[in-house]
């Protein structure tokens, strides 16, 4: 009865009303070969307790992050989340608030979502930030998709270091809008290969750094040479912790940072849902898509917040709405302000500093081993040649109870790198952990 309140005198009543024999008259007009000849290939119907023990069994088949050494990274990274993020995020004020469609009755959502904005455009050190966007790889593509309206121009060049799901979700999505997308060979150091790329029909060009491979990349000469062709540089950041140790996007000449802020306040979570961060120049506002939450005063002088700039699908036309993917994050969003709010900056330099000595530690291992390290310049994360396929060594190690990291073949199998091995360490990473892997390597 809680899952189907209807009795079948209920359903007697309606078909009556509606002057049907039966529910079978309903489907009258699909054709017989169009229907199934018997139920869908599903369980039958159980009750709640024996659905409990089936769903419990299933998930009790994976492996959590947290249950023995874990190097995974390339896009999604194991944090520590404080216990006060998800105390706070699930006060019932935030967790059941959505999309405010009068917004400014939600004032708590507004100021949230202003916080936001402001930590945002401080990382990224641009000027600003919008209320979130649904994950990076989609924000990177909107990020595309902005520079085509601000440029009039069709082509964007995407480095060989950009993650290739979002390259993947950029050439999806602004296929549809026309754009010519020109997607560089997958490279460790793509710097001089997008230089050369540029040219005078180039709307922007995308770059991630630390990219895919994990390679710290100062892009000031790339922004360079992008805008004295009349192109925008697109800055795209996987790891957020990286903020808190690296030069920031806006530092060196990007015109658009588009991040993913899973790291902070954001669990793994078995693949999300995750927040997307995205940020641009003052000029560019007016063509920013998404929302954007601003300060002001009410009648009597009080600090109030508002949206100043509505350019969602949800709010406006179809036709002349900057973004048609209506999911904003914004559970997400608060436990991202939360967590930044915790650290404040000491404490995010602080927690970068962890990740980068771990990585450091976790490269001496490995190298140790004999393998080689192919990342020169480097933040939390390592690409590795190994002696044979990766997948294999990573199965192999998996035996051993080491979740050994990503093949990077698993990420762009038609790239040639199957002996590529990516390796993330985190606060979360030990000693121990790292000891761990050593010992599986030399056994494998």
């Amino acid at each position: 009865m809680r899952y189907l309140p209807l009795t079948p005198d209920d359903r007697a009543e309606m078909l009556g009303v509606i002057g049907a024999p039966d529910v079978d008259a309903l489907f009258a007009d699909v054709p017989a070969a169009a229907r199934l000849p018997g139920p869908v290939d599903l369980p039958h119907h159980a009750g709640e307790l024996e659905v409990e023990r089936e769903l419990s069994a299933l998930a009790a088949m994976n492996r959590t992050a947290g249950s023995g050494p874990f190097f995974c990274g390339a896009g999604a990274y194991r944090h520590h989340v404080p216990a006060t993020v998800d105390h706070i995020i699930q006060r019932s004020e935030f967790l059941t608030s959505y999309t405010p469609y009068q917004p400014e009755i939600a004032q708590g959502t507004l100021q949230v979502l202003f916080e936001f904005q402001t930590q945002v455009a401080a990382l990224t050190g641009l000027d600003v930030a919008n209320a979130s966007m649904y994950d990076g790889s989609t924000a990177c593509a909107e990020a595309v998709m902005m520079a085509q309206r601000v440029t009039r121009r069709e082509k964007a060049i995407l480095s060989g270091g950009l993650h290739p799901h979002y390259a993947a979700t950029t050439q999806t999505i602004a296929h549809a809008e026309g754009m010519q997308i020109v997607r560089q060979k997958a490279a460790i150091d793509a710097e001089a290969a997008v230089i050369d790329a540029i040219d005078e029909h180039t709307a922007c060009v995308v770059v991630q750094t630390p990219n895919v491979f994990g390679v710290v990349t100062d892009v000031a000469k790339i922004a360079e040479a992008a805008h004295a062709k009349g192109a925008l540089l697109i800055v795209v950041t996987t790891e957020a912790v990286s903020f808190g140790l690296l030069k920031s996007p806006g530092e060196m000449g990007a015109d658009i940072a588009v991040a993913e802020g899973q790291s902070i306040g954001n669990a793994l979570n078995f693949g999300g849902p995750y927040v997307g961060l995205f940020a641009v120049r003052e000029k560019l506002v007016r063509s920013m898509p998404g929302r954007l939450c601003g300060e002001t005063v009410d009648a009597d002088g009080r600090r109030g917040y508002v949206l100043t700039l509505s350019t969602r699908e949800q709010h406006i036309r179809r036709e002349k709405a900057t973004s048609n993917i209506c999911t904003n994050s914004g559970l997400c969003a608060l436990a991202f302000s939360i967590h930044m709010s915790l650290l404040g900056g000491v404490g995010l330099r602080r927690l970068a500093e962890v990740n980068h000595a771990r990585a450091r530690e976790l490269k001496a291992t490995v190298e140790a081993a004999g393998l080689e390290v192919l990342t020169p310049r480097f933040f939390n994360e390592i690409a590795v040649r190994t002696k044979g396929p990766a997948a294999a060594l990573v199965e192999a190690l998996l035996a051993r109870g080491v979740v050994a990291g990503v093949p990077f073949s698993r990420l762009d199998p038609a790239a040639g790198l199957d002996d590529v091995l990516l390796l993330a360490a985190t606060e979360t990473t030990t000693s121990q952990d790292i000891a761990a892997l050593a010992a599986a390597l030399k056994a494998a």
